[in-house]
């Protein structure tokens, strides 16, 4: 029968994503004789119909008994669960020793339909793949919130630097699954495709003790699915470290253009291995573009440094996370004097949105967790899904305007901009025609906020609350700033 400490008025997944998280902290890690470090797990199930929840945490009625297989099997056994909706905060596992069931496994005999995970799990033997599992079967798998993900990352510090640590010593278990576009073996390609070079600098960044020649550090590549069983190129390993990766992916690669202020064009390829194009993309746009305007020179060579730091992140993020099956585009990069736009094949991992993108507060999911995993160690990429957050304190920092994201059909895409005048470059003349200096100036600075109040906007320009009101109606009669709420708790952001 519900009680009052576990019903809500009507489902709200926040709610429930918070209570998983807090359950997650009654944890009791069970003393397992070995170096393993046990995660902390809350799990939540929402009965519709009930409007309630039940709750269970790792070792809570066992030791040792996983959060989900106490919720689903200790609590509920013999109970229809086929229209709940499971809230779990760490990604279900898919190996447990016969004649144990992995709890993947368990939610699609439960016929559970949606799933909230909070992050991915981090050992070998998970790595994504109990996601992939569940939605291969038809299960709707939705993302915490960022917030709730990195509480979720602090309390398992230890777990998931533990995991990461074990990745190297994950055992070639049963697959469940077949092997996706980039594990697949690379036709026509030997261990001769890779770039001594490229394998030298991931080995010296991530700090491995084996020679790149050496029996152990193949095996350690067989476990990252860089190579196949038989030693030979996966497509993740000829992207990442392959001469030539356009020979086994023609779309792969990056395609470079820079646009000067006198009408002329130049163009670069970056085709080699993906693991060195970020720096060597970062060191042309350095050495091409011209420096940009500002009267203090700290102030310039400050915004310059956190703009380059924005480009890498960019950069990093497009080739971790395109989208390697669709054909006929490649990852673009174009720049001018006062911007820069990078293009990636590919909509947003499902299902995060354009919107959480645009937000800056998108949840992690990663399309191509060996990329990513891979540039992470290689201290290129942010792999508990800080990217955003590190983009939007750095652009905050130089107080450069926030990055822009946008769809544009097969390309998500990117716009840094590397001053705050470039903002006013950026609007097309017709609207530039309508804006007053002021104006100008404020939806500059909006540029470098998220949603504001009439109040905030007042306060940033100096102005008076009905002339800040009528530049805010005027930039919304153009079509440059949206609006969320209404009266005084109205907001408005840069579009």
């Amino acid at each position: 029968m519900a009680t009052e400490s576990n019903t809500l008025k009507a489902f709200d997944a926040r709610k429930l994503m918070e209570i998983a998280v807090e359950v997650m902290k009654e944890s009791i890690p069970e003393d397992r004789g070995d170096a393993k470090v046990p995660p902390a797990v809350g799990a939540v199930i929402w009965f519709p119909d009930e409007k309630r929840y039940e709750t269970a945490y790792r070792g809570e009625l066992r030791d040792g008994d996983h959060g989900e297989y106490t919720l689903l099997e200790r609590k509920l056994a013999g109970r229809k669960l086929d229209n709940c909706i499971l809230f779990t905060t760490l990604e279900p596992c898919m190996e447990r020793n016969p004649p144990k069931i992995c709890c993947a496994r368990r939610i699609i005999l439960a016929r559970i339909k949606t799933v909230y995970v909070g992050i991915q799990d981090p050992d070998k033997s998970v790595d994504g793949e109990g996601i992939r599992y569940l939605e291969s079967r038809g299960v709707r798998v939705n993302p915490f919130d960022r917030e709730f993900q990195e509480e979720i990352e602090r309390v398992n510090a230890k777990f998931i630097e533990n995991a990461n640590e074990r990745k190297k010593e994950a055992e070639n278990d049963e697959l469940y699954l077949p092997p996706t576009l980039l594990q697949s073996k690379a036709d026509h390609f030997d261990r001769s495709a890779f770039s001594q070079k490229a394998l030298s600098q991931f080995r010296e960044v991530a700090g491995i003790a084996e020679p790149v020649d050496s029996d152990e550090f193949r095996q350690r590549l067989q476990q990252l699915v860089v190579m196949d069983k038989s030693g030979e190129p996966t497509n993740n390993g000829i992207i990442l470290f392959g001469m030539h990766p356009r020979e086994a992916l023609v779309d792969s690669g990056v395609l470079g253009a820079i646009h000067y202020e006198n009408g002329s064009d130049e163009s670069k390829n970056f085709d080699g291995p993906q693991v060195l194009v970020p720096e060597q993309i970062l060191k042309w746009l350095r050495d091409k573009l011209p420096k940009p305007d500002d009267r203090v020179e700290a102030k310039r060579v400050d915004r310059d440094a956190e703009f380059f730091k924005l480009v890498r992140e960019g950069i990093v993020n497009a080739i971790v996370h395109r989208d390697y099956s669709v054909s006929g585009a490649k990852i673009q990069v174009s720049a001018t004097a006062d911007s820069l736009t990078i293009k990636s094949p590919g909509a947003p991992v499902e299902p995060i949105t354009i919107e959480q993108l645009q937000s800056l507060n998108a949840p992690m999911r990663s399309r191509n967790p060996t990329l990513h995993y891979i540039f992470s160690r290689m201290r290129l990429a942010e792999e508990r899904g800080l990217g955003l957050k590190s983009m939007k304190l750095a652009a905050e920092k130089a107080g450069l305007p926030r990055p822009e994201f946008s769809w544009e059909e097969p390309y998500l895409v990117l716009r840094l901009y590397r001053s705050t005048d470039a903002v006013e470059k950026s609007l097309p003349p017709e609207v530039l025609k309508e804006l007053n200096p002021a104006e100008v100036a404020g939806y500059a600075w909006m540029k470098t906020q998220g949603w504001v109040t009439r109040p905030d906007y007042a306060e940033s320009q100096k102005l008076e609350q009905r002339a800040a009101g009528l530049h805010l109606k005027e930039f919304f009669d153009l079509g440059i700033v949206e609006r969320q709420g209404k009266g005084r708790a109205t907001k408005h952001r840069a579009k």
